[in-house]
C-alpha cells in the first residue's frame, strides 16, 4: 500500500480517536448545537426533501436490502471476486455498531431542534447512514471504475458515488437524528477502510490478469 494510504489511514482514525473522546467528556456539545441550528435554519420543501432523499437508502427496510442487491448483481454477472468484495465494503456497519455500543451517545433532542420522524434506532455516535453510504457506495464506485472501460462511465459514476456521500452527512444534521462529530467522525472512519480495502482489491484484481 502506498505511503500517502499509510498516512491518510493513519491520520484519520487519530483524527476519530480524537473527536470521540471530546465527544465522551461533552466538548463538543455546544459546537454541535450550533451546527445543527446553522443547518436546520434552512427553510424551504424541496430542500426539505431533497435532504430526505439523500437519507432514503439508508432507513430500513432498504438499508438491510440494498447492501446485499448489489453484491448479488455482480454475482449473475459472474463476477465472484467483484461480489464478495461488495459484500465486504458493507464491513463498515461492523466499525459502527463497535462504536455505538462502546459511545452510547443520545440523538438530538428538545423543543430547539426539529426532529424528522423516521424508522431509526439505536445511539448516535457515529453515523451509520454515513459510514455505510462510504462502505456500500464506496465499494460500488471502486469496482465499477476499475471495470467499466468507458472513461466517461467512470467519472460519472464517482461523480454520482460522491454526490450521494457528500449529501448524506449533511442530511443526517438537517433532520435532526445525528450531531456533527457524529457525520464527521464516520466520514472518517468510513474513508480509511475503503482506501484500506480499495489497496486489497486492486493488488487482487492485478494477480488475476
Amino acid at each position: 500500500m502506498k505511503l500517502w494510504k499509510v498516512v491518510y489511514v493513519a491520520g484519520a482514525v487519530t483524527a476519530a480517536g480524537v473527536i470521540a473522546r471530546s465527544v465522551r467528556y461533552g466538548h463538543s456539545a455546544d459546537f454541535d448545537r450550533t451546527v445543527t441550528l446553522a443547518i436546520q435554519r434552512r427553510k424551504g420543501k424541496r430542500f426539505a426533501r431533497l435532504m430526505w432523499l439523500a437519507s432514503w437508502a439508508g432507513f430500513p427496510p432498504q438499508s438491510r436490502t440494498l447492501p446485499f442487491v448489489y453484491p448479488a448483481l455482480f454475482a449473475l454477472a459472474g463476477l465472484p471476486r467483484e461480489a464478495i468484495f461488495q459484500l465486504a465494503g458493507w464491513g463498515t456497519s461492523g466499525i459502527s455498531f463497535a462504536v455505538k455500543s462502546v459511545m452510547r451517545r443520545p440523538r438530538p433532542f428538545g423543543d430547539e431542534f426539529t426532529i424528522y420522524k423516521a424508522n431509526i434506532g439505536g445511539t448516535s455516535f457515529p453515523s451509520g447512514h454515513v459510514i455505510n453510504y462510504i462502505g456500500v457506495y464506496g465499494t460500488l464506485a471502486v469496482i465499477l471504475s476499475h471495470r467499466l472501460k468507458s472513461t466517461v462511465l467512470r467519472r460519472l459514476v464517482v461523480a454520482v458515488v460522491g454526490l450521494k456521500i457528500a449529501l448524506v452527512g449533511p442530511s443526517r444534521i438537517y433532520l435532526g437524528h445525528h450531531w456533527f462529530t457524529d457525520v464527521l467522525t464516520s466520514y472518517l472512519l468510513g474513508s480509511s477502510y475503503i482506501v484500506l480495502l480499495n489497496s486489497v482489491y486492486k493488488r487482487v484484481a492485478r494477480r488475476s490478469t
